[in-house]
């Protein structure tokens, strides 16, 4: 008759929450007996995305001093800091090193030790290692996780469900395109984890098209090529004789930006300055709702109508980037800061444009957003070959700007994406279109990675396909083509979906959480888990919190960027770990007397 807690998901957001409960459980559940159950078929701390069974040749997407599963000062919450080292710290490896993801995962493995070890004697942590199917439970009574494999449910006062990344069915296209591989004898892979994918049908010399260049093309890009013997060395890529040749093309038809390779000195940009607390405060008390887009980029068509929230994120990148402009390069500049900085404030979007064609008369200093988003726009090429090597000077132009500090207000957008993003996420679901945006310019590959692509490119094993890349499937094959390489069709036997599946409810292969929205949990327009903004608790279709339901993660229309936080940039998820582990904390200590008593 112990309060219980079921925590259903084990690696990093499940360790961050039980980090939490450590962290707060003095000032809130003192002297109070409590049975945590942890459940995951994969290792407590590292789960399934950063488990040891994967590849060495898989990296982080993050420098290891950028990486940390521990508070600060800067996190806006309730609960004590409760300080602890960063990967680079805790590894002993140098601050720029890109870890692979199974030291990643150990570190994750001791800082759920480390959480697990903080609580109190009277605290009992028990790992389940199995699925949760399902949920039960009246809202005003004791709750029943069915574990798989198991004739009886757990028992929960509370629920708290830290998923992670999740399966998904194919969506109709993707049912399409799968049916018509079956028929044809024809290779296609859907979304999925790329660590996770079977790779072994896509042979030796064939052209494979893939659908898709952000970190999941980067992954399986390294698996057929060094996976498969290939060798790296210097700017040369020599070749097994065991690679597919791949042919890659998505919106952008670009590689994500690189990671930035220098680190910020001088002054930080003034965070938040157009769009925060208030401001997001604002927004959601409007009785019309927040529309942030809706079908398309608002760089392209909608979003910019006053009061809406895209102008503000386009004010605060712009402030972040011309605060460093002003500041660092004041002699790129045609004004003093202080004479721009009240113009700029005070002005829309067209003034603010000639604003800034006065203030900075190099074009290349100019912020372009709708640039940044659709950098192919309007490019046509009149060969195959003509676009392979403008592609190969854009992405080496990319990485010179990116470890260059003469560009250092890029590193002050990435600051103010950061920033953004944060304020966001207490907004709601909004959309994919901005986290594919924030994903390209803040979430991109290692600096490495992109010359590999170059070699790889130049050997001939890579091929670029160009921007809004279309698949077709006919005459027994599957056909890929581009407007930026006019009347260039490319066919193959093989088609490649380099994306992480959508995690939404409807389509999720979990059967906890698609029983859950059959039970009445709502989803947001694009489909993903609605939770309340002040706690996660899960809501229902009237809005109503679930008292005895949380949920944190990417399947909630609260999720946050990135997997892990960097240090002292006030880290959403942290925020929401927190608040999360302070209601259900709460929560359990008003039931811990009467358990007691019984």
């Amino acid at each position: 008759m112990r309060p219980s807690l079921v925590v259903v998901g084990a690696g990093p957001r499940g360790t961050g929450l039980i980090e939490r409960i450590a962290a707060n459980v003095a000032e809130l559940y003192a002297g109070a007996g409590l049975d945590i159950h942890l459940v995951d078929p994969h290792p407590p701390g590292s789960g399934r995305i950063w488990r040891d069974a994967q590849s060495p040749l898989l990296w982080m997407n993050s420098h290891a001093e950028d990486v940390t599963m521990f508070t600060d000062d800067t996190v806006d919450m309730a609960g004590p800091v409760r300080e602890g080292p960063t990967l680079h710290e805790w590894a002993g490896v140098a601050g720029s090193t890109f870890a692979d993801r199974r030291l990643q995962g150990a570190y994750l493995r001791w800082v759920y030790d480390d959480a697990v070890a903080a609580l109190p004697p009277g605290i009992t942590v028990h790992h389940h290692p199995r699925r949760a199917l399902r949920v039960g439970g009246p809202r005003e009574g004791r709750q029943q996780v069915w574990l798989e494999g198991r004739p009886r449910p757990l028992l929960a006062d509370l629920v708290v469900l830290t998923l992670g990344h999740l399966d998904a069915e194919p969506d109709s296209e993707q049912a399409e395109l799968g049916a018509y591989a079956r028929a044809h004898g024809l290779v296609h892979l859907p979304p999925d984890f790329t660590a996770d994918s079977d790779l072994s049908a896509l042979k030796a010399g064939e052209p494979v098209l893939v659908r898709g260049f952000g970190l999941a093309f980067v992954d399986l890009m390294v698996l057929l090529t060094e996976g498969r013997g290939g060798r790296h060395a210097q700017d040369v890529y020599l070749p097994s004789g065991q690679e597919p040749v791949l042919y890659v093309g998505s919106r952008r038809g670009v590689p994500y930006h690189s990671k930035i390779g220098y680190g910020l000195t001088g002054e930080r940009p003034p965070l938040p300055r157009f769009l925060g607390p208030a401001e997001t405060e604002a927004l959601s008390a409007r009785p019309d709702g927040h529309d942030f887009r809706r079908g398309g980029s608002p760089l392209l068509d909608r979003g910019r109508e006053a009061g809406g929230v895209w102008p503000l994120v386009e004010k605060e990148l712009g402030h972040a980037h011309y605060h460093r402009l002003f500041t660092a390069h004041p002699e790129r500049t045609a004004m003093a800061w202080a004479d721009f900085e009240e113009r700029y404030a005070g002005a829309g979007p067209a003034e603010r444009a000639a604003l800034v064609a006065d203030a900075v008369p190099d074009p290349a200093d100019r912020l372009d957003l709708a640039a940044l988003d659709r950098p192919l726009a309007g490019e046509h090429h009149a060969t195959h070959e003509d676009f392979q090597r403008a592609l190969r000077e854009r992405i080496e132009s990319d990485l010179r700007r990116r470890h260059d500090p003469e560009h250092s207000p890029d590193l002050a957008v990435f600051l103010g994406l950061l920033s953004v993003y944060g304020q966001l996420v207490k907004l709601g679901d909004i959309g994919p279109w901005w986290h594919g945006f924030f994903s390209s310019l803040a979430s991109g590959p290692p600096g490495p990675r992109l010359r590999q692509m170059l070699a790889l490119s130049r050997a001939g094993v890579l091929r670029f396909v160009g921007a809004d890349m279309t698949v077709t499937a006919e005459d027994g094959v599957f056909r890929a083509s581009s407007p930026t390489v006019p009347g260039h069709v490319v066919e193959a036997r093989a088609l490649v979906e380099a994306r992480l599946p959508e995690p939404t409810v409807r389509r999720a292969r979990d059967p906890l959480l698609r029983e859950l929205h059959a039970d009445g949990a709502a989803e947001s327009p694009d489909g993903l888990l609605r939770v309340d903004r002040a706690d996660c608790r899960v809501l229902d279709g009237d809005g109503r919190p679930h008292p005895r339901r949380f949920a944190l993660g990417p399947f909630t229309d609260a999720r946050t960027p990135g997997a892990f936080t960097r240090p002292r940039t006030g880290g959403p998820a942290f925020r929401q770990n927190d608040a999360t582990a302070r209601a259900a904390l709460t929560f359990l200590r008003a039931l811990a007397p009467h358990a007691n008593a019984a």
